[in-house]
């Protein structure tokens, strides 16, 4: 079964709730913001696919840190502590498969070819 990370209100979480609703595909979904998210968790991500793209510096989270905070963000040790403080920095959604990142954000054609349906 899938595993779907974000925050139900996000409007990319909605869509891919949607989409995985019409495709009829299995998923549980974990919201970060009232089931938190582990420093274990996101390290595993950010080895798997990149701490660049599990961290969301396009989010308003980010943009109203302050300038020294953000440049202190240069690796995924750096970053997981913050994204676990402010867990609206985490890229939206992160789907995965038996503890495998399978897909970060939403981009239709990658879902198709990755979910195959």
């Amino acid at each position: 079964m899938y595993t779907i990370y974000g925050i139900p209100n996000c409007d990319t979480v909605k869509k891919v709730l949607n989409w995985m609703k019409e495709r009829n595909i299995h998923y549980q979904f974990h919201d970060y913001k009232t089931m938190g998210i582990t420093a274990k968790e996101l390290k595993s991500w950010c080895d798997q696919v990149g701490w660049e793209t599990i961290f969301n510096k396009r989010s308003t989270t980010y943009k109203e840190l302050l300038p020294a905070i953000q440049a202190s963000v240069t690796n995924a040790s750096k970053a997981i502590p913050l994204m676990i403080e402010n867990t609206s920095i985490i890229k939206r959604p992160v789907i995965t498969k038996a503890d495998k990142v399978i897909l970060v954000g939403f981009d239709a054609k990658k879902y198709d070819d990755v979910l195959g349906r």
